[in-house]
């Protein structure tokens, strides 16, 4: 009995040797298993997240360039713009100042107008004053020249009355 305390546990030990190497095997297997499925599945996600980045710096990119674009053409039609309200000021100015010149000139033309206006005006009003002094001054001949006939005719009318005076005394 003393053999079977010995026999049995080593056959236990051989019958778990064999299972354990026969499980141990079966274990590695599937540990590499698992471990080809996790690097396939690692390999998987790295390729899509290679392919999601490769998506994304593609899309970055694009958007990038569109921003450029449309800034660009915002760029572009803000000095468009600015070009365009340049030469709207440069026409306007131009026609203004023509326009300037011509009311320049045609205010020349009128203050050369009223001066002549003036001129003749003032000619006018001293022909006015010189026929008004000469119309005085006929008046005033005319007034001398009445007396003076009228002091004719009275002395005349004296001397005659002296005179007609002393043949009328002498005659009646």
């Amino acid at each position: 009995m003393n053999k079977l305390y010995v026999l049995v546990p080593v056959l236990l030990l051989a019958a778990f040797g064999v299972v354990y190497v026969v499980h141990s095997r079966d274990a590695e297997a599937k540990a590499a298993q698992v471990a080809a499925e996790a690097g396939r599945v690692a390999a998987e996600r790295a390729a899509e997240k290679a392919e999601a980045e490769r998506q994304a710096r593609e899309d970055a990119e694009r958007r990038a360039a569109a921003r450029l674009a449309e800034e660009a053409r915002r760029e572009r039609e803000k000095i468009e713009k600015w070009e365009a309200a340049s030469r709207q000021i440069a026409d306007d100015t131009a026609g203004f100042v023509e326009q300037a010149k011509k009311h320049a000139a045609e205010a020349e033309a009128l203050e050369a107008r009223l001066s002549a206006l003036r001129t003749e005006r003032e000619r006018a009003s001293l022909a006015a004053f010189e026929l008004a002094r000469e119309v005085e001054a006929a008046r005033i001949r005319k007034r001398n020249a009445e007396l003076e006939i009228q002091r004719l005719v009275e002395m005349t009318a004296r001397r005659a009355g002296t005179t007609l005076g002393g043949a009328a005394a002498a005659t009646p």
